[in-house]
């Protein structure tokens, strides 16, 4: 069978833009949901990422100790599929996996947003045609929240209608010191709605904040 990692990237929030893609051959991937603890430390070989986003952006990042297999939190790793910093400072993380095969199409796609300085949801544009006209509708990128989590101090609103590269996510929203920050999941096979919020807790549990350096 063979496994295929993709990514496209679009303009979400008015904010980022770009377009990227990479592929390679995995093998002996077999995403499934874990309940096991997560230690509350930034992987080593991680770290150098994340730590080099904070630098850039002069603001904190999340690094995540943990992510939904076959996924691994290293910016630039080898299902690592973009980095993106506008001029703002905002960022958008994206990870994903990709199967096709006779089972049908398998995803496992993750993002890690920030926008330092910002608080406010930021908003999508979409284009339609409508009655032969092309109109331009915007609404919040991030809608439709449920009830809201708490991990340790820090609140969390659930988003599930998301737009850009969020569309088809569950999306965690939460804020420091006056800066939104957000991580997201497709709900895409092989991980259920319930599998994918799950594996959104654990990284929740398992982020580490990491500050620029001095």
């Amino acid at each position: 069978m063979r496994r295929i990692v993709i990514f496209t990237c679009v303009l979400a929030a008015g904010l980022l833009a770009g377009g990227c893609g990479s592929s390679g051959e995995q093998t002996e991937v077999a995403p499934v949901a874990t309940t096991k603890s997560v230690p509350r430390v930034c992987p080593a070989g991680w770290r150098t990422g994340w730590q080099a986003l904070a630098d850039q952006i002069q603001a904190p990042v999340y690094c995540p100790s943990w992510m939904p297999e076959p996924l691994v939190g290293e910016i630039g790793g080898p299902l690592f599929n973009g980095r993106f910093v506008n001029e703002t400072g905002a960022y958008l993380v994206s990870f994903a996996w990709f199967e096709s095969g006779a089972a049908g199409v398998q995803e496992v796609h993750v993002n890690f947003r920030g926008y330092p300085g910002r608080a406010g949801i930021p908003i999508c544009e979409d284009t339609l045609t409508v009655n032969g006209k092309t109109v331009h509708p915007k609404s919040p990128c991030f809608s439709d929240p449920g009830p809201p989590k708490r991990f340790g101090s820090t609140k969390v609103s659930v988003y599930t209608a998301n737009q850009g590269v969020d569309t088809w996510h569950v999306l965690y929203a939460w804020h420091h010191r006056g800066s939104l920050y957000t991580v997201s999941e497709h709900v895409a096979s092989p991980y259920t709605y319930k599998q994918v919020v799950s594996n959104l807790d654990h990284i929740m549990r398992g982020l580490v904040m990491l500050s620029p350096s001095a």
